[in-house]
């Protein structure tokens, strides 16, 4: 054995690699993006045969990797809280057809949140697909559980799903690794077979598997009532009150009693659904008041059939959104035992210190898009050429950040930048809105959701221009790879790629172009023949793809041509190159009235020079000399 700090996420990996998982397939998302990564890691440091896929969405992950559990492989599939809404359809049908391998869904929730769109609880999925709950609270016990999960799965013939948080995700923990390096043994043998009454059931017997699924639930939730991972600590302590807790914020509720100076009994619940009804219920009689620490939703509050003596999310008691940090649960906890009379030490916490840091005149830096983004390049394109009064309809990714340059109008899932675009059209055709419609989406959530909505748009006659920014990778979450590149999960060579703009046409699309955003006056150019293409009698979707690398990602075109850049002496602090072109790598200095360049973090793209108007950035030294 040797030992290594892991993320949770990469023990998570770990697990699945020791656990003789076959196939894993993930789409990549904070917080669970690690996840493959770690599959990858560990299968090529024990030279084990693990079969690794980032899919183009997370419905394609979750099927591949079913498919894989139907012809008896163990199998899992990983994404985050908002990615499980793709896989949906599978997952509330793969719970009644069961499965034969076992079969493991990670869905990583990202209380907050702090990079989702919401901060749905996948618990709450799992209860309404009726799929059994795993909810680790630490990277140690992520790891045990992909085990105990496995096992249940195969066992019972259902999926099972695995619910960190994005603190267990990127938490770090101390873990042994096992050094058996080779072979991870003779290949299965196993293959589908055929079973109509189960792979192709019909409505009717749909509804036998079901009554069976319900039957697997009671069995689970008895063995689950039994199961060490729920258990209680400080035992007969209080009857007073007593904490139900799961997942990172048991350790939350724990660490907050001891700051508070009190001990009472605190249940651990694990395996949230099916809940260990009699562990929970003999728990609450043994208490006169029972408060629930969980997050983040209500799944093990909702599940209690007696909610008299309960405080939790639904009654007020904890904040019924947002992330329960150590001070959140600290506040809901000393609430309850103060009413309880119990005595409670100071808090810990130098609130005097906290008011002065709030006081601080500190400036306000909000996300922004990296110095030499080819992103920023295309929106300020954009911006110049349609000015504001058009209709920007954006999507889920780095380029989601095009709001700070004021061309990102709406946001609401990935793919809905072409479905809106497409719903702004119908509707302005009615009320006679002739406003252009520029929709922006990238590479990596095109081929994750875009193509059929742009299929839709094509069928049905909208017009607006479509830009599709194609920085050739998926860089929000990790640079992972997409179908339009040349290499797999694990580094290999792809056997083909896709082209976009081949499948653009593909979609009926009638005019697509490429061109390097850099390139800004023939960018604009095609951007104004694309649009003119929407306002011609029989056009229709333009395509225009921006094609340039991620600078994080690819350096060598840069690092080909670089463009150094100075700020002259003239220049008079207008502001607009900050605020139209917001590179962070441009410094207002506000007391000298002048913008600098703050040659730390500028890369030499030169993209800065057409930000001002007024031609005060200037090249270094002549384009294509050498210093």
């Amino acid at each position: 054995m040797s030992v290594e700090n892991l993320l949770g996420n990469e023990a998570i990996g770990l697990g699945l690699v020791e656990q003789g998982c076959r196939v894993v397939t993930a789409y990549p998302g904070t917080p669970s993006s690690e996840i493959l990564a770690g599959v990858i890691k560990h299968k090529k440091r024990l030279g084990w045969d693990v079969y690794t896929e980032w899919s183009s969405n997370e419905k394609v992950a979750f099927e591949v990797a079913l498919a894989a559990s139907w012809s008896g492989l163990r199998a899992a599939v990983a994404m985050k809280q908002v990615g499980l809404n793709v896989a949906a359809d599978p997952l509330f049908s793969a719970a009644y057809t069961g499965v034969k391998g076992a079969f493991l869904v990670i869905a990583a929730d990202d209380p907050g949140p702090h990079s989702s769109q919401t901060e749905q609880d996948s618990r709450m999925m799992a209860l309404t697909a009726k799929v059994p709950v795993f909810d680790p609270s630490s990277p140690a016990e992520a790891r045990e559980m992909v085990a105990l999960a496995l096992d249940l799965s195969e066992r019972f013939g259902a999926p099972v799903l695995l619910r960190p948080t994005t603190r267990l995700c990127h938490a770090v923990q101390s873990l042994d690794l096992p050094d058996v390096a080779g072979s991870n043994g003779e290949t299965p043998k196993v293959k589908f077979r055929k079973d109509p009454g189960r792979w192709t059931a019909t409505p009717k017997f749909r509804n036998k598997l079901h009554h069976e699924l319900n039957q697997k639930l009671r069995q689970i939730e008895a063995e689950f009532d039994q199961s060490p991972l729920n258990f209680v600590i400080n035992a007969g302590s209080s009857d007073k009150v007593g904490v139900i807790a799961s997942g990172v914020a048991y350790h939350t509720a724990v660490q907050s009693l001891s700051e508070l100076g009190v001990r009472i009994p605190v249940l651990k619940v694990g395996t949230p659904y099916p809940l260990p009804q009699h562990k929970v219920a003999d728990f609450a009689a043994s208490v006169e008041r029972v408060v629930v620490i969980e997050e983040p939703d209500a799944c093990i509050e909702l599940q209690i059939p007696e909610r008299g003596k309960v405080y939790g999310r639904l009654d007020g008691t904890v904040p019924n959104a947002g992330e329960l940090s150590p001070e959140v649960v600290a506040h809901a906890l000393a609430g309850v035992l103060a009413n309880a009379g119990f005595d409670i030490s100071p808090s810990p916490h130098d609130t005097a210190l906290q008011d002065l840091i709030n006081e601080l005149p500190l400036p306000v830096r909000r996300p922004r898009l990296c110095p030499g983004c080819s992103h920023r390049s295309t929106f300020f394109a954009l911006k110049q050429e349609f000015g504001p009064r058009a209709i920007y309809p954006g999507d889920i990714g780095c380029y989601t950040l095009g709001m700070n340059l004021r061309a990102v109008d709406t946001f609401v899932d990935m793919g809905a930048s072409v479905t809106m675009a497409d719903g702004f059209y119908q509707a302005g055709r009615i009320t006679g809105d002739t406003r252009p419609i520029i929709a922006t989406i990238g590479d990596s959530t095109f081929l994750h959701s875009g193509i059929p909505p742009l299929i839709n748009a094509v069928h049905t006659g909208a017009k607006f221009v479509l830009l599709i920014l194609d920085n050739h990778t998926t860089a929000m979450t990790g640079f992972q790879p997409t179908a339009a590149n040349d290499t797999l999960a694990d580094g290999g060579e792809a056997p083909r790629q896709v082209s976009i703009p081949d499948i653009a046409r593909a979609c009926g699309v009638g005019f697509v172009e490429s061109a390097d955003p850099y390139d800004q006056a023939s960018f604009r150019t095609l951007m104004r023949q694309a649009y003119d293409y929407t306002q011609e009698a029989d056009g229709g979707v333009a395509v225009l793809v921006a094609d340039r690398p991620c600078v994080l990602y690819d350096r060598a075109p840069i690092q080909e041509h670089p463009v150094p850049v100075i700020v002259t002496e003239e220049c008079d602090g207008c502001r607009f190159c900050v605020e139209a072109f917001e590179c962070p790598a441009l410094v207002l200095y506000p007391e000298r009235n002048i913008v600098d360049i703050d040659y730390k973090i500028c890369v030499d793209c030169g993209q800065c020079i057409d930000a001002c108007y007024k031609g005060f950035i200037i090249p270094k030294m002549p384009v294509g000399s050498v210093q």
